[in-house]
């Protein structure tokens, strides 16, 4: 088993990534006596695949658990759906020592990770990302939240887990759209902060999207370092945990502004070649290293360009609602080589009107 910690002292928490590892859980749980007894809050789609087998496998080591499920998508992410699971957990007589499962994706594990935050003022919660995007990201770092029609993750909390559990295996069922989706995500980590990373994806592209089972194992684990390292420095995004954000101010409008039928990654990976032009724009990246970002998402079939027949106006209006935004400036983060990035908010808007064109 491939053991990381996320060193952030009292809160520390290893992230497990092993082949089989799902079927293990309920023992781990067992001994880790995290709570008494756990509530798996999952999509109505992993529900499906995985719930009742994670179930079983709790019962089986002597835990008490129940499933609560919610529907699948982004749409879900949100406070209706965060007082409905908040309401069912009271119904079920849930205190303050028992604790939740976040079993699925990045919209399952920010949404349960927010119950889990405000539940009798917080209780333990344990992740289990089932998509590739949440097992590189979104389960790494306690960001939690959930949004509202003013934009992505305008309320939530910083709440940690207490253990991470990563399955490679149940990268098989995911589909590849949601596979590639991720891939924005790992790519996003050789930008920011790893070349050899970088060059790692563009030499390996055939076998990580055939899913061999040592690149995945190879990507996971590199990219989970990464996101601890910048997480145990910066837990809270005061400074360099901003560089995480790379690509995601634009491309979190371009998701809002699609309604969420672009999803995450795709609009990350338009958000990132979005960030590149711009510092390029402001002589801060050479143009051959905006053409060595904008290849390596085509090479793994991400977009790279904002839909022509997007509201450019409605655009703006999502990026100025961003909640990284500090006394009405909006931060950017820009690359200036391969594996380095600068955060800055002194960007010219002309430039910005340029780059949205």
């Amino acid at each position: 088993m491939n053991e990381l910690i996320v060193g952030l002292k009292e809160r520390s928490y290893p992230i497990l990534i092993d082949h089989g590892c799902l079927d293990m859980i309920g023992e781990d749980l067992a001994r880790r006596k995290i709570a008494n007894r756990y509530c798996i809050i999952a999509d109505s789609t992993v529900a499906d695949l995985y719930g009742k087998r994670l179930l079983d496998e709790l019962r089986h080591n002597g835990m008490d658990a129940e499933l609560l499920t919610f529907a699948a998508g982004e749409a879900s992410k949100n406070l209706p759906t965060y007082g409905d699971l908040l309401s069912e957990l009271a119904r079920l007589g849930f205190d303050r020592r028992d604790g939740i499962i976040a079993l699925g994706g990045g919209v399952t594990g920010d949404l349960a990770g927010f119950v889990a935050s405000s539940y009798m003022r917080g209780i333990p919660f344990v992740q289990i990302p089932t998509t590739l995007l949440s097992q590189v990201d979104s389960s790494v770092g306690g960001k939690t939240g959930v949004d509202l029609a003013e934009g992505k993750n305008l309320v939530g909390a910083f709440y940690q887990p207490k253990v991470v559990y990563m399955d490679p295996h149940v990268l098989a069922t995911l589909p590849r759209e949601e596979f590639v989706g991720g891939m924005a995500e790992v790519i996003k980590y050789g930008i920011i902060y790893d070349h050899e990373f970088f060059d790692y994806l563009r030499t390996h592209r055939q076998a990580i999207l055939a899913r061999d089972s040592d690149v995945i194992e190879k990507i996971l684990s590199t990219s989970c370092r990464i996101k601890a390292e910048v997480v145990a420095a910066d837990e809270q995004e005061a400074n360099l945990r901003r560089i995480l954000n790379f690509g995601h101010t634009i491309g979190h409008a371009v998701e809002a502004e699609s309604r969420f039928t672009i999803i995450h990654g795709q609009a990350v990976a338009i958000g990132m070649v979005a960030a590149a032009r711009i510092a390029h724009a402001c002589e801060m990246l050479a143009e051959a290293d905006v053409e060595k970002i904008r290849n390596i998402l085509r090479e793994y079939d991400l977009a790279t360009e904002i839909p022509t027949a997007m509201d450019r106006d409605k655009i703006r209006y999502y990026i100025l609602r961003d909640k990284k935004i500090v006394s009405g400036k909006v931060a950017y983060v820009l690359p200036t080589d391969i594996g380095k990035v600068v955060v800055t908010d002194a960007v010219d808007e002309g430039v910005i009107n340029d780059v949205l064109a």
